[in-house]
């Protein structure tokens, strides 16, 4: 690796992704070609004598891979009204999306996963009435398991709202109030905080 030549990162299936949750623990080595080993244990038949001990082997590239995966799918952020449903179902950019004012943008309920909803279906009858199908296609931060695991603040006199994930520490997500711009970025170690729930 000579730090200049680039290359795509594998897809995460559905497998790949099970392999890593099993054989990688720990801090990523910084080697993409390091491997991380685990013995796994199968059991054919009902019998003690027909158990068979597997190596599974992930090198460091696919860990990195799932990671970045599972990272984008959990914490993709946006603000409300930046991506509006149509009636055919296709997500689209808002183009007259032009920024959460400074009192909507301080509440953590007016900032959306971007991926598909999960809590959205759980929604009683009268939670729905005042939700806009157009924009309300996605779960709101404040929803969020544990409670608490977002931190909002304003930065250069409100300017710039930051919001920062405790559960992935090092992701964080920007708007700057009353204009389109928004994003987020990750600069952390690829390990979730599993221990958060117990702090909170």
């Amino acid at each position: 690796f000579n730090c200049m030549d680039w290359h795509l990162l594998p897809p995460a299936t559905d497998a790949l992704i099970a392999e890593v949750a099993v054989a990688a623990k720990g801090c990523f080595m910084g080697d993409p070609s390091h491997e991380y080993e685990h013995m796994k244990t199968l059991q054919q038949g009902e019998g003690d004598e027909t158990v068979e001990e597997v190596m599974v082997k992930v090198n460091e590239e696919k860990r990195l891979a799932v990671t970045v995966f599972t990272i984008d799918k959990e914490l993709a952020v946006v603000p409300r009204g930046a991506y509006i449903r149509n009636p055919h179902g296709t997500v689209q950019m808002n183009r007259s999306f032009e920024g959460l004012n400074p009192s909507e943008a301080a509440k953590l309920r007016n900032y959306l996963h971007f991926s598909e909803s999960k809590n959205l279906k759980k929604k009683s009858i009268l939670e729905m009435a005042d939700l806009n199908p157009s924009i309300d296609f996605l779960d709101p931060l404040s929803d969020d398991v544990p409670k608490g695991s977002w931190k909002l603040q304003f930065e250069q006199g409100s300017r710039v709202c930051i919001i920062k994930s405790l559960l992935w520490d090092g992701l964080t997500f920007f708007h700057m109030p009353m204009t389109p711009q928004h994003g987020y970025f990750y600069t952390g170690y690829g390990l979730k905080s599993l221990d958060l729930p117990f702090m909170l």
